[in-house]
């Protein structure tokens, strides 16, 4: 066991133990205690009406929404875990830090709190909102806010901040363990190599500041939680700049497994993925591969959407992303074999909700879930983009894959594309009313208290990190920077905290079109 590990399971106030040996149950119920904190968390339940990629008026098939998935990546993360600590070199394990599935699980129960209505599409529109808007130069992200909301935003009880959840716990959701700009020093989005994640991209869009230029794609810790995410990490002296713990890496991983195949299950089961098109695509680059491979990039922009170029692109992502571990033949069977299992085994017989049909994906779900978790294995010197916890290469790529054809059939609808746009516009309006209504000195007292509250906190995190780490905050400590920084950042914990469906009612109301009024105190 490492040193670090009596200083890994310190809450605020109290401390416990780490180790990767079966734990005395006093110890383990600490970790109890945090999984038991997060599951009865509002944040928690809120999960079940925030979307996951579509609301479930949207199709006439069940689809899964932020909580059921999350519920499926705890199940997952948890097998993990246990297969891990029962097949690996207990001696491997404690030099990458210890591993236990309690931690594990808690991790990945927390792993979505961060994500506002909407999704990843409620996530793109606060980030820029919060950096052209309110000029908070870090901007919104899910995994941070994910980070304030269980160290800052939840309320436990009378005196407390957050969850007070263990140091192993608040460790293991820092997916990204990094600020967006100050910390660590050098950033890793000026590394040689940044690690996954970290590499800073364009604008988002072409109205953005300019001045605020590229921001790396992800973080873990917004300036006013930044002293805590350092805190934390000073639990485990013998974890290397910019990676996870070892029950952070399980997580991530697990996440990664239920997303590629639960989202393809939705749309299959909706009748949304068509066997005639996704067949097309990996049969046509099956067979054409080298003439795609020989392909320029212009001429390969020029054929859009003919079948193949899709999986080509990838290709030339995944080897240009990812060359440590990309691999052409095992690129070529994972493609092969989906198209076997999945498209020839699945789709191509549409879904009519027979439970023959229910039988047939269902069970292509669990078999390939127990396959993916069976290839994890320990990696005791991970490349820089990779993980002490990794897939076997072939499920990698099969992994890729399967994203991808969700990524090329679902997520680029234009219908979906649509309706993501009148959502956009939703949260927008949101955020501009309700820095409008603080802003008029008549009627901000008439503000929603929690608002008010979430403003406040902000505030005395901003201050404080002005006394503390003015560089964090480029010196703009001058009281009216710090006040309109307090403000986006209180509105966007406030309009991240709604449902899908609370965000519409909430803007309608304030564009005089609801006829609500009564809503339960809020």
């Amino acid at each position: 066991m490492q040193e670090s590990g009596q200083q890994a399971r310190v809450r605020r106030a109290r401390p416990e133990t780490r180790s990767s040996r079966p734990l005395a149950s006093g110890y383990e119920s600490e970790f109890r205690v945090d999984l038991e904190r997060l599951r009865f968390a509002p944040s928690f339940s809120r999960l079940a009406e925030v979307t996951q990629v579509v609301t479930a008026a949207s199709t006439p098939g069940v689809v899964h929404n932020r909580l059921t998935h999350t519920i499926k990546v705890t199940a997952v993360a948890r097998a993990i875990a246990v297969g891990l600590w029962s097949s690996s070199d207990q001696e491997l394990l404690d030099r990458l830090g210890g591993l236990d599935h309690v931690v594990t699980q808690a991790a990945a129960v927390a792993h979505d709190l961060g994500h506002p209505p909407f999704g990843h599409l409620g996530e793109r529109v606060l980030d820029r909102l919060a950096r052209t808007r309110f000029g908070l130069r870090d901007g919104f992200e899910g995994n941070a806010q994910t980070f304030r909301i269980i160290t800052e935003l939840e309320v436990l009880g009378p005196g407390d901040e957050g969850l007070n959840l263990t140091a192993a716990v608040r460790a293991a959701v820092l997916k990204y363990p990094w600020g967006r700009f100050h910390w660590p020093d050098p950033h890793p989005s000026s590394w040689p190599e940044p690690p996954r994640g970290a590499a800073v991209g364009p604008r988002r869009s072409p109205s953005e500041d300019l001045s605020l230029g590229g921001v790396p794609a992800k973080f873990s810790a917004y300036v006013p939680d930044l002293a805590e995410l350092v805190d934390v990490l000073g639990a485990f002296p013998g974890l290397a700049p910019g990676r996870q713990t070892l029950e952070c890496a399980v997580m991530d991983l697990a996440d990664d497994i239920a997303y590629s195949l639960h989202d393809l299950e939705d749309f299959h089961r909706s009748g949304v993925l068509q066997y005639s098109l996704v067949s097309a695509e990996l049969r046509e680059w099956a067979t054409n591969r080298r003439e795609l491979a020989a392909t320029d990039g212009a001429e390969l922009r020029e054929r859009a959407r003919r079948p193949g170029t899709g999986l080509e692109r990838l290709r030339r992502r995944l080897v240009d992303k990812d060359a440590w571990v990309f691999d052409e033949d095992a690129f070529a069977e994972a493609v092969g074999s989906i198209g076997e299992e999945f498209v020839d085994g699945v789709l191509a017989v549409p879904h009519d909700g027979s439970m023959a049909a229910d039988r047939a994906i269902s069970g292509f779900t669990g078999s390939w879930i127990d396959r993916l978790i069976s290839s994890v294995r320990l990696v005791a010197d991970p490349p820089v983009r990779g993980s002490t916890v990794s897939l076997s290469t072939l499920a990698w790529h099969q992994v890729s894959v399967l994203k991808f054809v969700h990524q090329y059939f679902v997520l680029n609808r234009p219908d979906l594309a649509m309706q993501q746009r009148g959502q956009a516009a939703a949260l927008t309006q949101l955020v501009t009313g309700y820095d409008d209504w603080l802003s008029d000195v008549h009627d901000a007292p008439r503000a929603p208290r929690r608002l008010v509250d979430l403003v406040q906190t902000a505030a005395a995190g901003y201050r404080r990190t002005a006394r503390e780490h003015p560089e964090w905050l480029d010196h703009q400590t001058d009281e009216a920077s710090l006040a309109r920084m307090a403000r986006g950042r209180g509105i966007l914990d406030y309009v991240a905290s709604l449902t899908d469906e609370q965000s519409f009612d909430q803007g309608m109301r304030m564009d005089g079109a609801g006829g609500r009024l009564w809503a339960g105190g809020v």
